[in-house]
């Protein structure tokens, strides 16, 4: 299926939409996704090299955070 007929199966799905609180939800995250997609910007190959080397120290100095303890942690935000 290509985007633009995604957009509009998505478009009738939203006009079908009831929920003040859902609406909401989606208008907030369509302004929050807007707003990240002009911050971004690609980085170039070396930028790229270097993220991948600083995390590979991170993984040799322990830098890291097991999933399973991530979890846990997460659990207990709410």
């Amino acid at each position: 299926m290509d985007l633009q007929t995604r957009k509009l199966n998505f478009i009738q799905d939203f006009l079908k939409l009831e929920s003040e609180k859902t609406i909401a939800q989606f208008e907030k995250l369509l302004r929050n996704t807007a707003a990240n997609e002009e911050e971004l910007n690609p980085m170039t190959i070396d930028e790229f090299h270097k993220r991948i080397n600083q995390s590979l120290e991170d993984v040799k100095n322990g830098k890291v955070t097991d999933a399973n303890d991530l979890l846990t942690e997460i659990e207990k935000w709410s």
